[in-house]
Order: C-alpha cells, then structure tokens, then sequence
C-alpha cells in the first residue's frame, strides 16, 4: 500500500523505515525549516536511524496526502488540531477513503480532549476513519530486532482488523483494542506516571516504583470507568503494558525528563506527560476523580512544590485502604 507519514522525528522516521521494511510505499513529510527534515534530506539519516533508499521525502502537505491511503500522524500532542486545520484546508474537507493512524499518546490542553476527538471535532467525516497505534516499545529496541506487541484500536472493529493487517510483522504484534476512550486515556497517563518514575529516580527512591505501578493504573482505572470506558482498559498493553519501556527505561523520554527535572538539569526532547498532566487534571475534575499522583507532578512542574517533600506525602501518607 502507499502509506504517508506526517511527522519526522524520532517515531516519525520509524514508522517510514517500518512501513517500508515491511514492503509498502512510504512518503515522509516534514515541515519547511524542520531541522529534523533537513538532516534527513542532507543524510538520510538521524540519531536513530538510516531510512531505506526508496523511502521519499517532501516538504508539501498536499504531496504526501494525494499519495497516500494511509497517513500516519507522528507530532507532539498540542498541535495535532492546527494540523488538522492543515489537512482541511490543503484537501478542501475532501478526503474521500483515507485512513489516518494516530501513532502518539496525549490529551489536548485547555480542552482535556483525547487525540481522535481533537481530530474529528475538526472534520467530523474523518471519526469513523481513524485509528490509534500505540502500546510498549522503543524506537531503539526495535531497530536492534528486538520485538514487542503494541495496540490497534478505533471506533471502527472492521477498520481496526483492516490496520493490523496491513501493519503487523514478526517484529510488532498486535493486539486489538475495542475500547478507544480507554486506550487513549491509558496511553496518555503512563507518561505522566513516567514523569513521576524519572522524579523517584532522580531523588534515588526507585524502591518506590512499585507503589507507582500499583497506585498509577487504580487511579486510572477510576478515571477510565467514570468517563464511561472500561476500566480494565488500563491494565493492558495502552498504560500498565508500557510501563516498563515508560518507568524504567534509559529510552524513555518522560522518565529521563522527571529524573533531571529534580536534579535541576535540562532535557530538550519531547515528554509529552508535561502537556498532558495538565488536561488530565482537567479530564478528572469534570467527572470528580481525584487522581493524587497526576496532582503531585502538576504541583512539582507548575507551583514549584519541592520534590522530595511533595512525593514523600504522595506515598508515605497516613495509612489508606489498598
């Protein structure tokens, strides 16, 4: 198939070089003046990867849409809805049978809207066409052959099952996922509990990842549930499935993030958990789940509350019911 890939950084350029791996079409749009884009059109290449020779780049929006049937979007979270503004006015509203496929994890802040919400409240045709991709798994490992399993899921079962065909190989299996709300919600919040795993890190209380883990996806659950999704959701592949590439791992962007943010050292890549804290507190408010370890990273981030101080009353606590 021809798959277009909105987006080249670091799971933007993977998700060409996988598509192509696998024997599909690919085009990759980059943004004009994208020092990610530039560095690929001057090498081929970035800090993780060389992409196949016949993998072709553009800068024009309009080229990668008339090419493809199915477009991956791969950009940080808060400007996914200017894109899709983008998207509508580059196709005239028009975009007949294509596929989009959400390969990001986030919540729009200022509106608490999941991503696949942001996108069809901008194009309503387009709610029954798109899919999110997302589930454990680092750029790094899988181009070193190492495998995992990840998450198909949209509002569509046949469009789902249709996606996992045209994307699955030895190197990623899929599971399906038939609860959309849940999937992005779970896969939204394990970036702000791998912001709070990087700050346990950084004050040298890993011990306390395990409480993390176990209070992490209870809270979410709730969450999930009083949103009127499934509140098993969560213990699948979208949020507890992801948390050892998230919590644990040297990979994890979120995680590196809250380890040096309490160190007082600076991280330039992309952690979405820090947008995304924000409108999960808000998601949480309109429906009156209290969500304490969302509430102490917002606090540590955005009103200078002490690390140490505000994680030590996160978890030692006086004594609560499990």
């Amino acid at each position: 198939m021809k798959i277009g890939i909105i987006g080249c950084g670091r799971w933007g350029s993977f998700h060409a070089w996988y598509a192509s791996r696998i024997g599909h079409e690919v085009k990759l749009y980059g943004r004009e003046g994208s020092a990610n884009m530039r560095r690929l059109e001057l090498t081929g290449s970035n800090e993780y990867l060389k992409l196949p020779a016949n993998v072709q780049l553009t800068k024009n929006l309009g080229d990668v849409l008339n090419f493809a049937d199915v477009i991956i979007i791969s950009v940080g979270s808060q400007n996914l809805r200017g894109l899709v503004k983008e998207i509508n006015f580059t196709t005239k509203n028009n975009l007949g049978e294509k596929i989009f496929v959400l390969c990001m994890k986030g919540l729009e802040r200022g509106t608490g809207k999941r991503l696949t919400e942001v996108f069809a409240e901008e194009n309503i045709s387009a709610r029954e066409k798109i899919a999110v991709w997302v589930g454990p798994g680092h750029v790094q490992d899988f181009l070193n052959e190492i495998p995992n399993c990840m998450v198909m899921s949209s509002l569509n079962e046949k469009l789902t099952r249709r996606l996992v065909e045209i994307f699955k190989s030895p190197l990623i299996r899929f599971y399906y996922g038939k609860d959309l709300l849940g999937t992005e919600i779970g896969a939204a919040a394990k970036n702000v509990v791998g912001l709070a795993a990087g700050m346990l890190d950084g004050l040298n209380y890993s011990s306390l990842k395990g409480a993390l883990m176990a209070r992490g996806t209870a809270e979410l659950s709730r969450l999930i549930g009083a949103l009127g999704g499934d509140k098993m959701t969560v213990y699948g592949l979208s949020h507890l499935g992801d948390y050892e590439a998230t919590l644990f791992s040297a990979h994890s962007h979120n995680r590196r993030f809250g380890e040096e943010f309490v160190q007082r050292k600076s991280f330039d890549k992309l952690a979405e958990g820090v947008e995304t804290v924000a409108a999960l507190i808000q998601l949480a408010k309109s429906v009156a789940v209290e969500l304490p370890i969302s509430e102490s990273v917002y606090k540590i981030l955005y009103e200078n509350a002490d690390p140490k101080e505000e994680l030590t009353k996160l978890f030692l606590r006086s004594t609560k019911e499990e």
